[in-house]
């Protein structure tokens, strides 16, 4: 591995978007990958990375240990595994989420990329969305010299547990329902989990300084600046 990679420290492993950054991770000689979970993680075949697993509250001391660039923030949960409960919902995907970024604000982390979700506002009624937006708003207020939000519409891959069965229905209509939305509304098209891997991984090795958020096409935009690996 290059002495010049970029170490990247990856937060979420146990989530869709957290294996999907690993799969994109095996072989590249460009990244040094480092994982923190809060249980153990499956890594996939031929990966080369650590997986620290501790509780949150030592996610901070792992940080300093491991000393990353950047951090891919990937947690996460959903509206039913929190129990349908906003004190549980918050807990993880705002608390944990701003905890976890503050502590890499602290140990010196240069670029934090947040996974967030398309409809995320501050104003929305929508629970779900109201909370993502909030969210966003106090990690703007961190002050790293790049912050990128990524705002994905309906996640397609394979999750190690069941989805929802309105999830399910959404990603087999996802075909057809791509066609129909355009302009504004392209920004709720279903879009592949492991492009929203490769564009996280892609602003992580992005130098430029600032605060950028990235729609479905923003993010497809990134993943086709990650450079592709040579193969024999």
């Amino acid at each position: 591995m290059s002495d010049d990679a970029l170490r990247l420290c990856l937060i979420g492993a146990t989530g869709l978007i957290g294996g999907k950054v690993m799969e994109e991770s095996i072989g590249r000689e460009d990244v040094r990958l480092s994982a923190i979970a809060r249980r153990e993680a499956k890594l996939p075949r031929g990966i080369r990375m650590e997986l620290f697993v501790a509780e949150p509250a030592k996610w901070g001391e792992v940080l300093e240990a491991i000393r990353p660039k950047a951090v891919i923030c990937a947690l996460g949960t959903t509206w039913k595994k929190a129990g349908e409960d906003e004190d549980a919902f918050r807990a993880v995907d705002q608390h944990l989420v701003l905890d976890t970024a503050r502590a890499a604000r602290e140990q010196g982390v240069d670029r934090f990329i947040a996974i967030s979700s398309v409809g995320a506002d501050t104003a929305s009624k929508n629970f779900y969305l109201r909370v993502k937006g909030e969210t966003e708003r106090e990690l703007t207020k961190l002050r790293f010299n790049r912050l990128d939000i990524l705002r994905p519409g309906l996640l397609r891959g394979k999750r190690e547990n069941d989805r929802r069965i309105g999830e399910r229905i959404g990603i087999a209509a996802a075909p057809v329902a791509n066609l129909l939305l355009h302009g504004k509304y392209r920004q709720y098209r279903a879009i592949e989990a492991e492009t929203v891997a490769q564009a996280a991984i892609a602003l992580a090795k992005s130098a430029a300084r600032g605060r950028f958020v990235h729609d479905n096409d923003g993010i497809i935009r990134a993943a086709k600046r990650l450079p592709q690996l040579i193969t024999d």
